[in-house]
């Protein structure tokens, strides 16, 4: 079997089996998008913070999140771009591990979270979403460090995860890459493609892509 008719026997498989989302298309590929240059990564003065709507801000040093709890993810993801990629395996911390931990204690009334990366990226999402299993501060993929394109060494991921169809799931672009830090937030502000005209809430199921 060519490529072509292999991934379009994949593509009907995911299809079948509900996990190909209105207007997507599966790729074999990991297709690179992100605006702006890839930014440097020097481990001796990488810092990770969570501040805001907390009870004391947090900093970690490269070495000390590492050191943290690891959580490893398959998950289906899905590109406002319309590629869908599936069974990605992910690892790395999960935003609630940071509480579980007693890293982290988040005020009652947070109601969202804001992701900060590198040039000033930013993008939004609910706590709820933030703190669900398929959201993953990930620093592999497939086993491997993630790629500096693709966000090394710290990116948000979220996806769908098989047979856990209750999880919201926004599209991609709603985990952020080379990502520095988590704002916790009484109130919702929309990152940088949201801004841009981008939908703030990102369903893949309803095709909630732009406006």
């Amino acid at each position: 079997m060519d490529s072509f008719a292999y991934r379009k026997s994949e593509e009907d498989r995911v299809k079948k089996e509900g996990r190909l989302p209105p207007g997507q298309s599966l790729t074999q590929k990991f297709p690179v998008l992100h605006y702006g240059s890839v930014p440097s990564f020097d481990p001796e003065n990488w810092d990770f913070r969570v501040w805001g709507e907390v009870e004391k801000p947090l900093r970690l040093t490269w070495k000390e999140f590492n050191e943290l709890p690891k959580t490893t993810l398959t998950m289906d993801i899905h590109c406002v771009t319309r590629w869908s990629k599936f069974d990605t395996e992910w690892q790395g911390v999960a935003v609630k591990t940071l509480i579980d931990k007693g890293l982290v204690k988040v005020n009652a009334d947070a109601k969202f979270v804001l992701q900060h990366a590198e040039h000033g990226f930013t993008t939004n999402l609910p706590i709820d979403i933030t703190l669900a299993e398929n959201f993953l501060m990930a620093t592999h993929y497939q086993g491997e460090p993630i790629t500096p394109d693709h966000g090394y060494p710290l990116r948000g991921v979220v996806g769908a995860i098989l047979g856990k169809d209750a999880l919201a799931v926004p599209y991609f672009w709603k985990g952020a890459k080379w990502l520095r830090g988590l704002e916790f937030m009484k109130t919702d502000r929309p990152g940088f493609w949201e801004q841009a005209g981008y939908n703030n809430n990102a369903g893949v199921w309803l095709e909630e892509r732009f406006g």
